[in-house]
Order: C-alpha cells, then structure tokens, then sequence
C-alpha cells in the first residue's frame, strides 16, 4: 500500500470516529434543547458562542490550522442550532397582544421557529405560563423613553417566574390611517399608553385627541375595522402590512433613540451560568425596613461586592402605605464566591429578597 492508501485510509477510520462523535454530541444539544425549553432560553447565545469559540481556538496549537479549524467549529455549531431549532418547533410563547404588536415582534426575534400564542394582557400572559399553558412568556419591562412598565414589575414581584433572557428591541413609531387619509383628516390617535408617551411631542404639535388600547396592533386592528378616516393609529410599520392601513408619517418617536426592552420569564430559574463567565447581569427585587438608611446598607453591601448597577426602579406595594420594593439590575456573575457572600449579606437586612434571574 503507498502513501496516498495509506493516508486515504486513515482518513476514512477518522470519519468514522468522526461521525460517531458527531451522533453523540448532537445528542447532548437535545439534552440542551430540552434545558432551554424547559427555562425559556433561545437557542441563539452569542456570548456563549464567542467564548467557546475562543477557547476551542485554543485546542489547535498550528496558527494555519486554526484559520480552518475555527471555521469548521462554528459549522458544527451552527447545524447543533438548526438542530435544537428543529426540536423546539413545539415551543409554546405567550406575548401580550396581536400578531404586529411590538411583543410579538420581540418573541419571533427571540424564538424565530416557536407557537406565539397572544394574550389580551400582561397578567394573563403571565400567569398562563405560571400554570404551564405555554413553556415562556415574554413581556416589556422598560422602555428607553418612557421608563419602566409598571404593571409587569408587579407581577415580577409577586408571581413565582424568573428572568432568564432578556430582547432589546428598537421601536420606530408611525402614524398609521386608512387609505386616501392624511395627517389632516385624522383627529385621533389610538395606541398603547407606552406609545402614546413615546410620541407626545408629535401628538401635540399635530393637536391629536388621544385613545388608549391593549397595544400597538391592537390600535391598528381598531383603525382598520372602524373605516373611520379621522382616526389613526400609532404603531410599527409590521402592523401596517398586517392590517392593510397607510403609514402616513414614519418615525415620529420624540427622541431617536426608543428601545423596549423584553424580559422572558419562566417556570425555572437558569443556573447554566458557569462560574467566572464573562458578559452575565442579574436581577434582585427586595424590600427593606421602613426605617432611615434602610436602603442604603444594601446599596453598601452590593457597592463593597464588586457588582455594578446598571437598573434600579422602585414600586410602592399595594396595600402598604409607604411601603416600597425595589427592581435591581447588576453587572457580573452571580454564581461566584463575591455571589454568595452578596445574597448572604442581603438576606440580614432585607425583609424580602429574590433572585429574579440570571442573563
């Protein structure tokens, strides 16, 4: 036998260890299919990818074979995805609204080949995947220009689901009418709350009445039903296909920079997060003592960890007059030693402490 059998042969025995490993390890992005599914992660981690790649690059010592090497691993990488995609076509997503409405834009970005199942409001969407009717539920938590959605912190911290991802998404608001209607036929303008804040410049320089909806597209399905040409909607250009209305003026936000940002809940907390991990937040909610300086020990406490705060809200309670609980979101890695001490330290001077999630 020469060389050139010889080496042929060779090759042949590593493909076929080749594909063996190859069963196998798509066998273990099942089992990372079913985590995900189970804690409504999407299947897309860019972090993640970005430092495994790098540490696979690592494994091959030859600079020229790495130039091959990595583009053959971001392959397997990719037909896992596809792979985990496929297994998860059943997954159910709750949103809040219609098709078009900015939270379903939101779930298809995140869970491209999921069910999106619409919800007429927050709680509802919320408490369906509490009972186990749909595997996640994906909800806004805080808008650029109009701040945090108060209703959804509430049941963030009431409810029994967790933080475990969260969806920036940038939100162009238009004016949207029937055909043939312009900017002077229309009188009013129907949208959600959040949208109607997020455009009160335009409102009042065009002197537009205004109407509240569920949501964006729910304000559009309104508009195109009612056959009204003085009223308009405020909405994405998605719902503008989706209903079959004009986009009369696009862009009419009142600051350029609009993003909502989309929190998916689930039955399960992550704890995939691995020790020493790069690019990780979590989120606390707690309330402290009614009493001076309360607060601030444990802003102290977070301060003298290391971790820093990038989000802190606060909400009066219900049925507690001046009472508050308090929504924090902080950069690092809650799975590490600084970690433990931190939640150790705040459980003695916090009434009520909860580790909302990982992302």
């Amino acid at each position: 036998m020469n060389e050139l059998d010889q080496a042929r042969e060779r090759i042949s025995a590593i493909d076929t260890e080749m594909a063996r490993l190859f069963t196998e390890r798509m066998a273990q992005a099942e089992i990372i299919a079913q985590y995900k599914k189970q804690n409504g992660l999407q299947v897309h981690d860019e972090a993640t990818e970005s430092d495994i790649i790098e540490k696979k690059r690592l494994l091959v010592d030859d600079p020229a074979m790495q130039d091959y090497y990595i583009p053959f691993i971001k392959k397997v990488m990719d037909l896992s995805k596809d792979y985990q995609n496929r297994l998860l076509q059943g997954m159910k997503i709750a949103y809040n609204g219609v098709p078009g409405a900015f939270a379903y834009i939101a779930a298809r970005k995140a869970y491209p080949t999921a069910e999106l199942i619409p919800y007429p409001d927050f709680e509802s969407a919320y408490r369906a995947c509490e009972d186990g009717l749909v595997d996640a539920v994906i909800l806004p938590v805080e808008n650029s220009f109009a701040g945090d959605i108060d209703n959804v912190m509430d049941l963030a911290f009431s409810g029994n689901l967790y933080i475990n991802m969260m969806t920036d998404l940038p939100v162009t608001q238009n004016l949207l009418g029937l055909k043939g209607a312009d900017k002077h036929t229309i009188k009013t303008v129907a949208s959600h709350p959040n949208a109607l804040a997020q455009c009160s410049r335009y409102i009042h320089e065009n002197g537009f009445e205004q109407q509240q909806t569920a949501n964006t597209a729910v304000a559009a399905k309104f508009v195109a039903e009612s056959r009204d040409m003085t009223l308009g909607a405020i909405a994405s250009e998605e719902t503008a296909r989706l209903y079959g209305l004009d986009i009369i003026e696009r862009h009419i936000n009142s600051t350029e920079n609009n993003t909502t940002r989309f929190a998916t809940f689930s039955r399960t907390r992550n704890d995939s997060i691995r020790k020493g991990r790069k690019y990780e937040h979590f989120v606390l909610m707690f309330t402290v003592p009614n009493e001076a300086g309360a607060l601030a020990k444990t802003l102290n406490i977070i301060g003298s960890h290391g971790f820093n705060m990038s989000n802190l809200h606060s909400r009066p309670m219900k049925g507690l007059l001046w009472n508050y609980y308090f929504y924090i979101e902080l950069e690092g890695n809650i799975k590490s030693e600084d970690g433990d001490d931190l939640l150790r330290q705040l459980g003695t001077v916090c009434d009520k402490l909860k580790l909302l999630g990982t992302y």
